[in-house]
């Protein structure tokens, strides 16, 4: 597995699932298309969950209905439509070669969609430049989960410290 310096980095508690879908609609609100998160953590910790909750916000925000969004994992692959954005929310969790990820076209689709990627180690060397790494965890008790968002391209860190500065002063 390849190790990533990631110089930037926040830490946020997210105390119940009403937590999750708020930060999530933050996030929504400064995602755009070609955008990429890389979401980390073991199963059961929130990745789906969260994915759900930010497909549905980013939804809402262009005005339309709310969509079922079941977990990828049999299908690899689920796309959305967001207003003019394309979301791809792939689950790579049962790949076994980052040429499966070519196969499934989420490497083009780095450039022009909102992807959201579980299990993103499988990725190798496809994994986007600049992307967003949000690693989940459960917290304290069932219901609250840590998060940390880290990254390398500084052009996160004004994106996010807007967008979630409210988040972390109630962390």
């Amino acid at each position: 597995m390849p190790h990533h310096s990631a110089p930037f980095a926040i830490r946020l508690t997210l105390a119940s699932e009403a937590g999750m879908r708020a930060f999530a609609d933050r996030m929504a609100g400064l995602l755009r298309a070609g955008d990429t998160i890389l979401l980390e953590g073991p199963i059961g910790a929130g990745k789906t969950a969260f994915s759900r909750a930010l497909i549905g916000a980013l939804r809402t925000r262009a005005g339309l209905p709310p969509e079922d969004v079941p977990s990828p994992t049999f299908t690899l692959v689920q796309v959305y439509q967001a207003g003019p954005v394309e979301i791809w929310h792939a689950d790579l969790y049962r790949l076994s070669h980052p040429d499966e990820v070519v196969e499934l076209g989420l490497d083009e689709a780095f450039g022009t969609a909102l992807c959201l990627v579980e299990w993103p180690d499988r990725l190798g060397d496809l994994e986007p430049a600049g992307a967003l790494r949000l690693r989940l965890a459960r917290g304290a008790d069932e219901q609250s989960r840590e998060a940390v968002l880290s990254f390398t391209d500084p052009a996160w860190s004004d994106r996010l410290d807007a967008a979630l500065a409210e988040i972390a002063a109630d962390a």
